[in-house]
């Protein structure tokens, strides 16, 4: 119990006062062919690092509310925003491209800041240095806990005689033959995997720091043969010798600390820019509160709700939060709603026996979700970021307001 306690006041410590994302680790693609959005459509999406609400603004949607208890994240998205409505692409793609820019507090100041709320410009003049050149972590993607960890592989990449360079040689493969080959050759398993890395991966705190609260290794630890670190593993080895690496930008930002013109988000390309430059940007609306309290105070009807892994917390810590998350959801769709939402473990049963009460009766989340499993199976088996145990599209159905 002492170390359950421990475990959580560690984590909520580094939730509470910390960016934790820089970049979303969930793979839009997916949820665009998940989600169909149409101008009809208004999503609701936990905000994470804004990246994913900036790919749905693309597709054209009638509105997207981005949902965040850590201020810092909502406040990241709306300087992507600020940023976008000010700068030329060249700029922006400087900044959240490549993660610095060399005129970056002149930038800031001179046109970035006035399209920031007052709240948000405090946050980041507190930040400036986040985007500047001259630092020991150069780039924002080393920055935040989340990028603090990458540095922290990035350095040991370098410490490790060569190995820097077979992982970078890894991203020029043209094929997954030929990536399966070079990791086989240059013998990275052996020379990645050594106690010090699996060692740093069974560590509450490194988890923190990377987003994943103690519940979610508690899921993986008794669903995976080898627990926690032996799941990263597979999973990084997966994606380093069976899927692509040309267009996985989720990886190469974190082991080169930038994006590249043809390996990036949709948001950062030029025509992603300038779709949402033309005032596709403006229907994102920031919320700092919890999807259950955002939700409690709506009078409109919502079509997409995209709820990542948070369920994974909610059902270990306060269950009686998600069940009324879940009965908000419902009094809050259309007759056509969709969810998507990942989880750590290789399964998600507990979404289904959740209790709620809607319309004076007690009713049980599976009852009223149709799940299209065939689908997400097929989707979840091209997540380019591969670190979820399951991934979840379910349409709401016959619940009474």
């Amino acid at each position: 119990m002492v170390k359950e306690w421990l475990s959580q006041k560690c984590f909520s410590a580094v939730h509470g006062s910390h960016l934790i994302y820089n970049t979303c680790w969930e793979d839009p693609r997916l949820d665009r062919k998940a989600l169909e959005l149409t101008e009809a459509d208004r999503v609701v999406v936990i905000t994470s690092a804004g990246c994913n609400a900036l790919d749905y603004a693309i597709c054209g949607p009638e509105s997207i509310d981005a949902v965040d208890v850590n201020p810092l994240q909502n406040a990241l998205l709306e300087l992507k925003i600020a940023a976008i409505k000010s700068l030329d692409h060249d700029q922006f793609f400087h900044l959240f491209g490549y993660g610095w820019h060399p005129e970056w507090r002149e930038l800031y100041f001179d046109q970035v800041r006035s399209q920031l709320n007052p709240d948000y410009q405090e946050m980041w003049d507190n930040r400036i240095g986040f985007f500047s050149a001259g630092n020991r972590r150069q780039s924002f993607y080393f920055r935040g806990t989340s990028g603090f960890f990458a540095w922290m592989v990035n350095y040991y990449l370098d410490q490790a005689g060569g190995l820097r360079d077979d992982v970078l040689g890894l991203l020029e493969c043209q094929s997954v033959a030929e990536q399966q080959e070079h990791y086989e050759s240059c013998e990275i398993r052996k020379r990645l995997w050594r106690k010090p890395i699996r060692w740093l991966l069974q560590r509450d705190m490194t988890m923190a720091l990377l987003g994943v609260p103690r519940s979610q290794r508690k899921q993986i630890d008794k669903t995976y043969a080898g627990g926690i670190s032996q799941f990263v593993q597979d999973r990084i080895e997966s994606v380093f010798t069976r899927l692509p690496l040309g267009d996985n930008y989720f990886w190469r930002v974190y082991i080169t600390g930038e994006y590249t013109e043809a390996c990036c988000p949709e948001y950062l390309t030029l025509s992603g820019f300038n779709r949402l430059k033309s005032g596709r940007v403006d229907m994102i609306k920031t919320h700092t509160t919890t999807i259950e309290q955002f939700l409690e105070g709506q009078d409109r009807l919502f079509s997409r709700f995209v709820l990542l892994d948070h369920m994974d917390w909610l059902y270990e810590h306060a269950r009686g939060s998600l069940a009324n998350e879940w009965s908000q959801i419902f009094r809050c769709s259309t007759p056509s709603t969709r969810v998507l939402w990942r989880t750590a473990a290789m399964d998600c049963d507990f979404v289904n026996s959740v209790n709620f009460v809607q319309a004076n009766e007690k009713r049980t989340v599976g009852e009223h979700l149709d799940y299209h499993h065939d689908l997400a199976a097929t989707l979840h088996q091209r997540d380019r970021v591969n670190t979820y145990g399951g991934f979840f599209i379910a349409d709401c159905k016959g619940v009474a307001v």
